[in-house]
């Protein structure tokens, strides 16, 4: 007798992350809400760009699935998950939003709360747009990145993380922020504020969810890749901000993860990552599975394989040594 998932629930059985998210369907949260939430930079270290309000949009009309992004924002932060056992891990998640705005519930608030549940310690990193006008505009959102990993490092004792097990994640345009991460941990993209800036900005591990990569404009998400390097980048600029022709033997640990029948970002985008690393022998794991389409986080998965992705996540951050 073979038992799938919808007899497993149906009897009260549980499977730890995958049932987690396909029960969620029916009892999705609202308002989830961080424990606290700290500024990236010090006060008056940024100017925002003359007439940038940030604002909260609501995107749902359903009362029972909240689904906010915030956009222009001018006070780039971390808001933070405190769990009640902390385990010692910390996992910095930056949500997509083709660097127009950045998703809050779908891509972190939601999987914050599982991985808070099972004793990490979650950072939902709200960074830069760089098509807001800032100054370097195509850096700011590698900047907010860099600082949050030194910043979380510097608050080890303060929230009850180890700073050697301090995972990075990515979705979509999150995920561009996260493989330039990958591959530019150390870029000097901005100048050093405070004494966290001297710690490390390279992640123990990293994964990026059905990611932007690739500037190459025949697989690249067109509206990500303008908005980061402009309608009309040279080869040069193209190159430099495409982490797969960037990748190196010393990056961090990456896990990917894309539906085949993703029509909004490319799976090339991962593909070609995942090639480009193991061809320098760097360590990659890549899942990709035939349906799931964009932009499916938690709570669009329900009844697909794809649903297990956190339990696989989970299970690879332990691989590593993070969980």
């Amino acid at each position: 007798m073979t038992l799938g998932r919808r007899t497993l629930l149906a009897a009260g059985l549980t499977l730890p992350f995958a049932s987690a998210a396909a029960e969620a369907v029916w009892t999705r949260p609202v308002g989830l809400s961080p424990d606290a939430s700290i500024a990236l930079w010090p006060d008056g270290h940024i100017k925002p760009p003359p007439g940038l309000v940030e604002a909260v949009v609501q995107r749902s009309d359903d009362p029972n699935a909240s689904d906010r992004m915030l956009e222009k924002i001018t006070r780039p932060r971390l808001d933070i998950f405190h769990p009640a056992k902390p385990n010692g891990a910390a996992v910095i998640l930056a949500p997509g939003g083709g660097y127009r705005y950045v998703v809050i519930d779908k891509e972190g608030y939601e999987l914050a709360r599982l991985l808070k549940d099972r004793g990490v310690t979650v950072y939902v990193l709200f960074y830069r747009l760089p098509g807001d006008g800032w100054t370097n505009g195509a850096d700011v959102p590698l900047a907010d990145a860099q600082r949050a990993v030194r910043l979380v490092r510097s608050r080890a004792k303060l929230d009850g993380i180890d700073p050697a097990r301090v995972a990075f994640g990515g979705f979509s345009a999150g995920g561009q922020v996260a493989t330039s991460l990958l591959t530019r941990f150390d870029a000097e993209v901005y100048d050093p504020v405070d004494a966290a800036d001297p710690l490390p900005a390279r992640p123990d591990a990293l994964a990026a969810i059905y990611p932007v990569v690739s500037m190459d404009p025949a697989i690249a998400h067109a509206v990500s890749r303008e908005k980061l390097i402009g309608a009309t980048p040279d080869a040069a600029r193209e190159k430099l901000y495409s982490p797969e022709l960037n990748v190196r033997a010393d990056q961090p640990p990456l896990w990917l993860l894309h539906a085949e029948d993703d029509s909004v970002v490319k799976i090339a985008n991962s593909v070609r990552l995942r090639e480009a690393t193991r061809g320098i022998g760097a360590p990659a794991e890549a899942h990709f599975f035939e349906r799931g389409e964009h932009g499916f986080g938690l709570m669009k998965t329900a009844w697909l394989p794809v649903a297990i992705w956190p339990e696989l996540l989970w299970n690879w951050l332990g691989s590593q040594g993070i969980v």
